[in-house]
C-alpha cells in the first residue's frame, strides 16, 4: 500500500529536546572549590581567635601579640593548652631578653608542689642551679603556684632583668623578683634546650 504524496513527502515532526537535569554536584563544585582554597587559612585564624588576650594581660602589657598555641601531651594523656604573647619584633634567640607572657590552661589536676618540684627539675636542663638558689626558687613558686584543677589557667609574664609576674584564672599571685629564675622559667618552653623542642615550635610559630 502506498502513502499518498501529501503525506509520503511530509516530514517527520523533530523530536522535543531533552534537557539535562543539573546534578546537585555540579552545582554545589564552585562552592566547594571556593573552601577548599579557603581550608589553609582556617587554622590560622581558629588559632588567633582561641589566643584572644587575657584582661589581665591587656592591662599589665598591651603591646603583645599572640605568637603560638600548642596542646601539650605526653604519652597521649593531654597535660595543658599553651598560649604564648609577644612583641612583633620577637626574636626566639633572644627570648630571654624580651617581653612575653605565657598562658596554662591546665587539662589535669596538679598539686602545686608538684608543679615547683617539675618546674626545677626542667629549670636543670638549661644550666646549673646552685643550691641556695634551688631552695629559694621552690619556696617562691610554692608562694605563688596553686594546686591545679582541670580548667584553672596559669599565666606568667616575663620582664627582661626583672623577673616574672604570676595570675591565676584571671588575679594576681605574685612576682619572683629574680631576673635568673625567669630566664630559666620560661625557657623550659622556649629555650634549644628544652625537653619538648615541637612545643617550642609551635609555640614560637615563625618567629626566627
Amino acid at each position: 500500500m502506498t502513502l499518498p504524496p501529501t503525506l509520503a513527502l511530509q516530514p517527520a515532526a523533530p523530536a522535543s529536546p531533552v534537557l539535562p537535569t543539573p546534578c546537585l554536584a555540579c552545582l554545589l563544585a564552585p562552592i566547594l572549590a571556593l573552601l577548599l582554597a579557603l581550608l589553609p587559612s582556617l587554622p590560622a585564624q581558629a588559632q588567633r581567635a582561641a589566643a584572644q588576650v587575657p584582661p589581665e594581660l591587656a592591662q599589665a602589657d598591651a603591646a603583645l601579640v599572640p605568637r603560638g598555641q600548642v596542646r601539650f601531651r605526653v604519652w597521649g594523656f593531654e597535660v595543658y593548652d599553651a598560649s604564648l604573647w609577644s612583641s612583633p619584633s620577637f626574636a626566639a634567640d633572644a627570648f630571654d631578653a624580651q617581653p612575653l607572657a605565657l598562658e596554662l590552661r591546665y587539662l589535669r589536676n596538679f598539686s602545686a608542689q608538684d608543679i615547683a618540684q617539675r618546674s626545677l627539675k626542667e629549670m636543670q636542663r638549661q644550666g646549673a642551679i646552685k643550691p641556695e638558689q634551688e631552695k629559694r626558687w621552690l619556696g617562691e613558686m610554692a608562694r605563688v603556684f596553686p594546686d591545679i584543677r582541670k580548667g584553672d589557667r596559669l599565666l606568667g609574664l616575663h620582664r627582661p632583668g626583672q623577673g616574672a609576674v604570676f595570675w591565676f584564672n584571671g588575679q594576681l599571685r605574685g612576682e619572683i623578683r629574680d631576673a635568673d629564675f625567669a630566664r630559666l622559667f620560661f625557657g623550659i618552653w622556649l629555650s634549644p634546650r628544652t625537653s619538648e623542642p615541637a612545643l617550642r615550635s609551635a609555640l614560637l610559630g615563625s618567629a626566627p
